[in-house]
């Protein structure tokens, strides 16, 4: 998942940081209505719809992942995470850096920028760096309660 994701999902819901989950659970339930495959008795439309909405799903998870009431309601264990937890594993794809930390929890940061990465591999400490420059500086969201990966 890259940055260029969020911006196709932000723009495929008409969405912005701030959007609520209400906003997008409306938009959401909309885009099903009009575009639910069982409704469509075509069978070339019909798998045309399932792709489309496999996507509009996808996006919807994904968006709520990362919303401002999401991660408000998981604050207190984000920051429980990257304050008291070592980093125990990371890696970069795509300007998006994959923390996992010694007390289990997962988190994906987006848009990080090659360079900051690098001097997180250079750095003495890779979790101080994080708390430092990229663990409150980029969006991010829990990888921990994730089923697979999506794409």
């Amino acid at each position: 998942m890259s940055t260029k994701k969020i911006i196709e999902y932000r723009a495929l819901y008409k969405s912005t940081k701030q959007t609520t989950l209400k906003e997008l659970k409306t938009t959401y339930r909309n885009f099903m209505k009009d575009l639910h495959p069982d409704t469509i008795q075509d069978e070339t439309e019909r798998l045309v719809a399932e792709d489309k909405s496999k996507t509009i799903i996808t996006a919807y998870h994904f968006l709520v992942s990362i919303a401002p009431e999401t991660q408000l309601k998981d604050k207190e264990e984000y920051n429980k995470s990257i304050t008291t937890s070592n980093v125990a594993d990371y890696h970069y794809e795509d300007t998006v850096l994959f923390v996992t930390f010694l007390d289990g929890s997962k988190f994906e940061y987006f848009g990080v920028p090659r360079p900051i990465y690098v001097k997180m591999v250079n750095s003495e400490s890779p979790g101080r760096f994080g708390r430092r420059h990229i663990f409150n500086s980029y969006t991010y969201r829990s990888a921990s309660k994730m089923v697979g990966s999506e794409e």
